[in-house]
């Protein structure tokens, strides 16, 4: 157990180190795309807007994302026997089977409604504690691939309503949220399992297609009745979006989309919502986004600003490996630290991108102790640290091994991770740059730091380098901030005669 658990960092610290593993964390750089095509159904919106909602949504930093349906009640096992040695993730244990699967497990599962009565569940308790962890925005499961609606839908009878709770879940977390200024995106999942109309492969014969264009009036009916009942909501995240059925249905969903966007101006839609004629998703065939941000950074973040050349994008991400819903078992498995999901915020914000921590309430309503926490020590460090999260872009800096930095006006943060053993941190700085820093403080305590400008002369090095000098005194057991206040610079460099070569 002890050697599972020492792999399983081993495999963390790769991922976060960028290094490839046989799961190919990383997507790589977009190839550009040679032989432009017409392409008729390709994005809706500017590749970058400049509207409020948007700008609103660079500003968040943090997010929390929240997965919750019928799948909370197994929590990954069922009757003493654990899923987690097949293929399934909690919330997509409805696809157990094989040996180890129970018997007649498909129908158990869509029975579950029958048992569904959380009454721990208090919305406002969870807007509260994701007030106090810095949550910005919030990702909501409306529906999962199961089909389990959490609002009293008028479309279905697979709901919430005819569950023994019978309240409108989606409707107390909206307003929970809102009311502590936790904007709300609306997760919904595409594809239905137990749904008769849906299907995986594309409709063809005149009775599928019949069959399926059931199911897309259906999922337009709920989508317009999500905006109807909830339009304090900012936005979708859309899953469940790629299997041919509909893929194929590009020029429905392409006036889905549209119409959503007349109904709801300033609604924000990922990436991953649909696809072009030719079935590129994300992007369509000539490389444009689909959406109004890049959706792909599923656990998994790129590992160069320059990869994601400009657009906006956000990563979510779980605290196990993988599992998304429920886990009532955490034990043998790697469970991301603060220290782990703090290094991931600030590497996501350095890129200007939101970081988004995803829990998975018990089928009573409440968080795993685990969640709590995490969303604790988070909460705490946030609540000193802040000023480098929120409302920050990339600096234009050279990566440090120190940490990652971020920018807001004339400031400049450092945010350390690797603290140096002389406690001389140095910045690295084009030698032409117009700002450079002129004095440091720690924003932990806003202790004054030493602060000097450090030319070391190395022949066709484009940089200079100024030094800020830590206190021995200075101790912290998480990784802190330097500010740094940026302004003209104070000296230039001698030129001196070099020798011959």
């Amino acid at each position: 157990m002890k050697y599972n658990k020492i792999i399983t960092a081993l495999m963390l610290s790769s991922i976060l180190l960028g290094v490839k593993t046989t799961s190919a964390q990383w997507t790589g750089p977009r190839k550009k795309v040679e032989n432009k095509v017409d392409v008729k159904y390709g994005p809706l919106t500017p590749a970058h807007r400049t509207d409020e909602a948007m700008e609103r949504f660079r500003n968040y930093g943090l997010g929390q994302f929240i997965h919750w349906g019928l799948y909370a009640i197994p929590g990954n096992e069922w009757e003493g026997v654990s899923a987690r040695k097949g293929a399934a993730a909690s919330e997509w244990i409805r696809t157990w089977s094989g040996p180890t699967a129970p018997k007649d497990w498909k129908n158990t599962y869509d029975n579950l409604y029958k048992k569904f009565n959380p009454t721990g569940f208090d919305a406002k308790s969870w807007a509260k504690q994701a007030k106090e962890m810095g949550a910005k925005y919030l990702i909501f499961t409306t529906k999962h691939h199961d089909g389990f609606a959490l609002w009293p839908s008028e479309f279905t009878d697979y709901t919430a309503k005819k569950s023994p709770y019978k309240k409108d879940i989606v409707r107390q977390v909206v307003d929970a949220y809102t009311a502590e200024g936790i904007d709300v995106f609306l997760y919904f999942s595409i594809m239905e399992w137990n749904n008769p109309n849906y299907m995986g492969k594309a409709p063809s014969t005149p009775e599928e297609k019949a069959k399926f264009d059931k199911f897309l009036e259906y999922t337009r009916n709920q989508l317009l009745e999500l905006l109807q009942n909830y339009p304090q909501i900012k936005g979708f995240w859309f899953d469940g979006t790629w299997d041919q059925s509909w893929i194929q249905a590009y020029d429905f969903t392409y006036k889905l989309e549209k119409e959503l966007r007349e109904k709801h101006p300033g609604l924000i839609i990922g990436s991953r919502f649909r696809n072009d004629e030719f079935g590129k998703r994300h992007f369509d065939s000539n490389g444009d986004m689909l959406g109004d941000y890049e959706q792909g950074w599923e656990r998994k973040m790129p590992k160069e600003f320059e990869w994601l050349e400009g657009r906006d994008w956000d990563c979510v991400m779980t605290i196990p490996p993988n599992g998304w819903g429920y886990m009532k078992d955490w034990s043998g498995i790697y469970t991301k630290t603060s220290d782990d999901l703090i290094d991931m915020l600030m590497n996501c914000v350095a890129m200007n991108g939101n970081f988004v921590l995803n829990f998975g309430p018990d089928g009573n309503g409440r968080m795993h102790p685990g969640e709590d926490k995490l969303a604790k020590e988070i909460g705490d460090w946030i609540k000193v640290n802040g000023e480098a999260v929120y409302g920050v872009r990339h600096a234009a800096l050279a990566p440090s091994k120190l940490g990652y930095f971020t920018k807001k006006e004339d400031n400049l943060y450092l945010t350390v991770f690797n603290r140096p053993v002389n406690n001389i941190v140095r910045i690295a700085v084009p030698k032409n740059a117009a700002e450079v820093p002129v004095s440091a403080t720690i924003l932990q305590n806003g202790q004054s730091l030493e602060l000097g400008h450090t030319d070391i002369g190395l022949d066709l090095d484009k940089n200079t380098y100024y030094d800020i000098v830590l206190p021995n005194s200075f101790v912290s057991n998480k990784a802190f901030v330097i500010k740094m206040k940026l302004g003209k610079p104070k000296s230039q460099s001698e030129k001196l005669m070099d020798a011959k070569m």
